[in-house]
C-alpha cells in the first residue's frame, strides 16, 4: 500500500459533485431542486451525468442527497437495503403506497434503516440546506430503482420517460426511446397490494436509532448500530457502529474487510501507513482491510462517527420485523 493511495480513498464534504438529473422525478416540482450524490460504487442513478467519486465498492454503496427546505425526493424502493443518517439539518421521512402510512422526523445524526418491501419518499423539513447520507447494500445497490406507479406517470407529464432499461430519456432535450425500449411498466395493482404498509408504531423502534442515544451508549465502547445483534437488528449486507471520544481504541487495529468512517460531529485524526489527515463532518474514508490505522479526535469537544463495514449476507437484504 502506497502512503499517496490513502488520498485516492478519501471523499471531502467540499469537494462531492452533485447530479441534479439523477432520477425521474428530476423535473418534478416540488423534488425538481434536490441533489444527488455518488460516493462509493456506482449507486442506482438513472442519469449518466451522475459522477462516482469511488468506483470500488467494499460490499455496499455509500451515496447523499441534498435538498433545500421543502424539496422532496418521491416515493420509491430498492431491492436491497437503504439506511440514511442525517448529516445536516432536518428530515421528514414517509412510507407507504401513497405516503400516508406513517412517518417519522430526523435530527442531525439519527439513522433510519429503511426496511424492503414498502415504498418510501424524504423532505428537507428544516430551514436551510440539508444533507443525508445513504448506505446501500449489495455492490450493485440493487440493479435499480423501484417507483410509485403514480412518480413515473407525474414525471411523464413534465417530459421524462424511464425505459425498461433503467435509464431516463428528456423529452424536453429531444431524447425518445430508442426502437428496442419500452417505458418502464407500473406494478400493477395485484403487485402493489402485496407491499408493506406499516404504521409508524411498526417501523421507529425497530429501524430507527437516535443520535443522542447512540452517543450515551457509545460513552465507553462502540455502539453496535446495525447487525443481527445491533439496537436496528438487521443483515442488509453492512454492519455499522457508532463511535465517541469515549469508546475509539486508543490502540490501532485492522479489520478482515473494507472499512468506511462518516463523521458526524467532530474532527478526528487518521493514521495508516505513516500516513495522517483529518476527517470533518461530511467526509467519507474507505479504508481497505488489512490496513492497520489509528483514529482519535483531533480536537476537544464533541465528536461522534458512523463506521460501516461489509457481511458475507446475501444480495444486502433488510430483514422484515412487523
Amino acid at each position: 500500500m502506497k502512503p499517496q493511495d490513502m488520498k485516492v480513498r478519501i471523499v471531502r464534504f467540499g469537494e462531492l459533485k452533485p447530479c441534479k438529473t439523477a432520477f425521474i422525478d428530476a423535473h418534478t416540482p416540488g423534488s425538481d431542486k434536490k441533489e444527488n450524490f455518488t460516493i462509493i460504487g456506482g449507486g442506482v442513478s438513472e442519469s449518466p451525468d451522475q459522477h462516482v467519486h469511488i468506483s470500488e465498492t467494499p460490499g455496499f454503496n455509500i451515496g447523499a442527497a441534498g435538498q433545500s427546505p421543502r424539496c422532496r425526493n418521491s416515493l420509491h424502493d430498492h431491492n436491497t437495503a437503504e439506511a440514511f443518517f442525517v448529516l445536516k439539518g432536518r428530515w421528514r421521512f414517509f412510507w407507504g403506497r401513497w405516503g400516508d402510512a406513517g412517518e417519522v422526523t430526523l435530527e442531525e445524526g439519527d439513522i433510519f434503516n429503511i426496511p424492503t418491501g414498502i415504498f418510501r419518499g424524504f423532505e428537507n423539513v428544516g430551514s436551510d440546506y440539508g444533507m443525508i447520507m445513504a448506505l446501500l447494500g449489495g455492490d450493485d445497490a440493487g440493479g435499480g430503482v423501484i417507483w410509485a406507479p403514480q412518480v413515473i406517470e407525474e414525471a411523464a407529464d413534465h417530459g421524462l420517460i424511464l425505459g425498461d432499461n433503467g435509464i431516463l430519456y428528456d423529452s424536453k432535450k429531444g431524447e425518445t426511446l430508442p426502437q428496442n425500449v419500452t417505458p418502464m411498466p407500473l406494478m400493477s395493482e395485484k403487485e402493489l397490494a402485496k407491499r408493506g404498509e406499516p404504521k409508524t408504531a411498526d417501523v421507529v423502534p425497530h429501524y430507527v436509532a437516535r443520535y443522542w442515544d447512540l452517543t450515551a451508549l457509545a460513552d465507553k465502547q462502540p455502539a453496535k448500530v446495525i447487525g443481527p445483534d445491533a439496537i436496528l437488528r438487521d443483515r442488509p449486507g453492512f454492519e455499522a457502529d457508532f463511535i465517541t471520544r469515549g469508546s475509539i481504541l486508543k490502540d490501532r487495529y485492522a479489520c478482515d474487510v473494507a472499512e468506511v468512517l462518516m463523521p458526524v460531529k467532530g474532527h478526528w485524526r487518521l493514521n495508516w501507513d505513516e500516513e495522517e489527515t483529518v476527517l470533518a463532518p461530511g467526509d467519507t474514508c474507505l479504508v481497505p482491510k488489512g490496513i492497520i490505522r489509528s483514529l482519535a479526535p483531533s480536537m476537544t469537544g464533541e465528536a461522534g462517527m458512523y463506521r460501516v463495514r461489509s457481511t458475507d449476507d446475501p444480495a444486502g437484504k433488510t430483514m422484515t420485523l412487523f
